[in-house]
């Protein structure tokens, strides 16, 4: 048993060069005020949450703002470009994001017009490059696409962010055979972010072998936020413990949990 807690403690992701226990990343946006806000952070047990420079307050002390709710000492936050529509848009909000707080991990992400919001991918590219010139540490969210995935981590981010379905969805995961190869050929983390629901969506994700799991919406829009957070805690957590253990193999017939042989006749 020892052991068992031992290797549980062990089993943390990296991403470029920092170290998490929780496989479980939050956003900070659509709560009904930051105390709400607050709350489901701290009953996800994330570690690392998304903030919307362009949404929240980070730098005028006279009206609320977030890092009197969630103590920046102790998650770190991750600046991101939701909104951004353009390259030119997505990398003059990091550099702002960086001036204003010497964030330099941040997530990219260049979306494509309503009502899809779709990931612009050569705007995401163009994107990425000038930031990852920059001096930026790029976790980039992305086309459910292998090709477009392994083309980012060549270019040099340093986690791939595929969505599960559209932003806010709550759709869940559409297409578990492209994120599977995603996975496979990585070299770096790989989260699923955008259209998770419900904790099982987040299990799914786990279960392919995502190193994380990013969500803000299926949280803040539930009808209990708190409650969902520890949902897609525990979700994370048993979608990562059935991945490490490896599923049963699928097969078409049955297969009888009970010996057949020696029976009473």
């Amino acid at each position: 048993m020892d052991q068992v807690v031992s290797a549980d403690m062990d089993d943390t992701w990296t991403v470029a060069g920092r170290s998490f226990r929780s496989r479980l990343v939050v956003g900070t946006g659509r709560y009904k005020d930051l105390e709400e806000t607050a709350a489901a952070i701290e009953a996800s047990g994330a570690e690392m949450v998304t903030v919307a420079v362009r949404r929240v307050n980070l730098s005028d002390p006279k009206a609320p703002m977030l890092q009197d709710f969630v103590d920046p000492k102790k998650y770190t936050y991750l600046p991101n470009t939701a909104g951004c529509h353009t390259a030119n848009e997505a990398v003059r909000t990091l550099r702002l994001a960086r001036e204003a707080g010497g964030w330099n991990l941040v997530k990219l992400e260049v979306l494509g017009p309503p009502p899809h919001l779709y990931p612009d991918m050569p705007g995401t590219f163009e994107a990425a490059e000038a930031l990852i010139k920059d001096g930026f540490e790029v976790m980039v969210y992305c086309a459910d696409d292998p090709l477009a995935a392994h083309r980012l981590e060549q270019m040099g981010c340093v986690a791939i962010m595929p969505l599960g379905a559209p932003i806010g969805s709550g759709l869940g995961i559409q297409n578990p055979a492209m994120l599977s190869l995603i996975i496979e050929q990585a070299k770096v983390p790989v989260l699923v972010d955008a259209g998770v629901g419900t904790a099982s969506d987040a299990a799914i994700g786990m279960e392919l072998g995502c190193d994380a799991v990013l969500l803000n919406s299926a949280i803040a829009h539930a009808r209990e936020p708190v409650l969902m957070a520890r949902a897609m805690k525990a979700a994370v957590e048993a979608g990562r413990f059935a991945y490490r253990a490896g599923r049963m193999p699928r097969r078409m017939g049955a297969d009888p949990s009970s010996p057949l042989g020696g029976l009473i006749r």
